[in-house]
């Protein structure tokens, strides 16, 4: 897969990706993406399926979903993506995943509407979609209104949110989790200090981790009752008359 893009793409697109890419490339960037993957694959591994579609702008290979037979690679022409494709152009038909992972996908988009319905469109009925975001209401979130970095690009959508997007595309949300609830610190010495904030974050999943994971389930479709046909009138029911018998016969 070549690193140029590819000439059809939207140019904005491709630079806020490329720009994504790079910062999560960095320390800021590989901090959130470790502490992901470990939540990422603890919920993976309840999942099963033919197919899971992994769409998101960093370059680290997709979490193991054990019980999921093949994972593919979404996403702008970068080293690493399978299926080249714009955000809201998915080559997939409808149903067509067991899994689809929008890993900070809405973080970094131009129509997180758009991208968000595309993938929904492509999970089957009983299928999970998975959504990972920077957590506006955290240090990483504040970070964010004063970065001078592609962190300053985010779009930070606070999870209460994207549930309601969820819930109008015909999803159920099954789960809520947060993550790393380390500081967005270059200093590793400080980094490896605050480590015993995870463990206890873990513990008592405060919503002030730096990402969240939104687990959903697409709804089945439902069956629509028959409509049952107007049967024409019989005509009313006239007695019968019945003959009366005396006791006297009825003695014989």
């Amino acid at each position: 897969m070549s690193d140029h893009p590819f000439a059809q793409a939207d140019t904005d697109w491709l630079k806020l990706i490329g720009t994504a890419r790079h910062w999560f490339n960095g320390p800021y960037g590989q901090l959130l993406l470790e502490d992901e993957q470990r939540l990422l694959e603890e919920e993976l591994a309840r999942f099963f399926g033919g197919y899971m579609v992994h769409y998101g702008p960093s370059a680290r290979a997709s979490p193991n979903a054990a019980q999921i037979q093949r994972s593919v690679r979404l996403g702008a022409p970068f080293s690493g993506v399978e299926i080249v494709c714009e955000e809201q152009a998915w080559p997939l038909t409808e149903y067509a995943a067991d899994v689809v992972l929008l890993q900070h996908g809405l973080d970094f988009s131009l129509s997180p509407h758009g991208l968000l319905r595309e993938a929904a469109h492509s999970v089957r009925p009983g299928g999970h979609l998975l959504v990972v975001g920077i957590n506006p209401m955290s240090a990483w979130g504040v970070r964010h209104l004063f970065a001078r970095d592609a962190l300053r690009q985010a779009r930070c959508i606070a999870p209460n949110r994207v549930s309601d997007w969820l819930h109008l595309l015909g999803f159920a949300l099954e789960k809520r989790r947060f993550g790393c609830y380390r500081p967005p610190l270059a200093s590793t010495a400080w980094q490896a200090r605050l480590a015993p904030l995870e463990a206890w974050g873990d513990a008592w999943q405060s919503p002030g981790g730096g990402f969240y994971i939104l687990v959903a389930r697409k709804l089945v479709i439902g069956l629509r009752p028959l409509r049952q046909t107007q049967r024409a009138p019989m005509g009313k029911l006239v007695p019968m008359p019945v003959a009366k018998v005396s006791r006297r016969d009825s003695k014989r």
